[in-house]
């Protein structure tokens, strides 16, 4: 069991969320905290992610979705953008053993013509290798952004019309669903931003439509179990209506 979360007995083990998302945010200014260098920050927050991965298992969460690189980060200094996609390949290989080990699956979403070939053949060999896991699943958000996952679902909805197999009356929520990006999955039941930023930044735009939103000062680099379990309590605390009302909800509760 992880050592930060050992003791850790949830509220309701029947509530906890099925998937979570994380904006990991904050990583540069936890390095000018220490006098280190931005890409310093980066490479402490991967160990953070191993931590919060190892916390959903604690916590029985089945799907993590992590916002690792967003389509407007290409804009970043080049140096941090390399020392980011060099963390990145690094990343991939290394965790691709331990991950199919733990039978974790991997699923990298996002556009991937703009990284190199060595990068992009990673991606690959680590979704194939972990491919038949069937524990949990982890997701990797890389050169993604919601506005662009919206357009292609778009457009692939569009060529469907234009080669005659859909007509334009029946496209409907459910249609989106199935082109957008993990339409397969449960929508993320609880998104955390770390680092005292108050946006979702063009993550899961589609996806978390009821999404309840959790935002923390807390650095990424610092972000442990222990940080999971507040806000997973947090989250245990709100009453989630989806449209309905108060009283609907707790009348419904009570008949199951």
């Amino acid at each position: 069991m992880s050592e930060d979360i050992k003791t850790v007995v949830l509220p309701d083990a029947s509530s906890i969320p099925t998937h979570i998302a994380i904006i990991m945010d904050g990583n540069n200014r936890w390095a000018k905290q220490r006098g280190l260098p931005g890409p310093a920050g980066h490479k402490v927050g991967v160990e953070a992610v191993r931590k919060v991965l190892n916390a959903c298992e604690e916590f029985n969460v089945k799907v993590l979705t992590i916002f690792a690189f967003s389509t407007e980060n290409w804009k970043r200094p080049e140096k941090e953008v390399g020392a980011l996609m060099s963390l990145f390949l690094s990343y991939l290989k290394s965790e691709v053993k331990k991950l199919k080990k733990s039978n974790v699956r991997l699923r990298i979403i996002g556009q991937r013509h703009r990284f190199s070939d060595k990068i992009k053949n990673m991606m690959r060999e680590v979704e194939e290798t972990t491919a038949e896991c069937t524990g949990r699943i982890l997701v990797v958000a890389a050169d993604y952004g919601g506005q662009w996952d919206i357009q292609q679902a778009t457009q692939q909805i569009a060529q469907r019309v234009a080669d005659g197999e859909l007509d334009p009356k029946d496209i409907t929520i459910d249609t989106v669903q199935q082109h957008i990006s993990l339409g397969d999955l449960p929508p993320p039941d609880l998104l955390i931003r770390t680092g005292g930023e108050n946006r979702i930044s063009n993550f899961l735009l589609w996806q978390s439509a009821y999404t309840e939103f959790y935002f923390t000062d807390t650095y990424w680099p610092d972000f442990d179990g222990e940080t999971l379990r507040k806000a997973i309590i947090e989250y245990q605390s709100r009453q989630r209506r989806f449209g309905k009302s108060g009283d609907q909800v707790e009348e419904e509760a009570k008949r199951a």
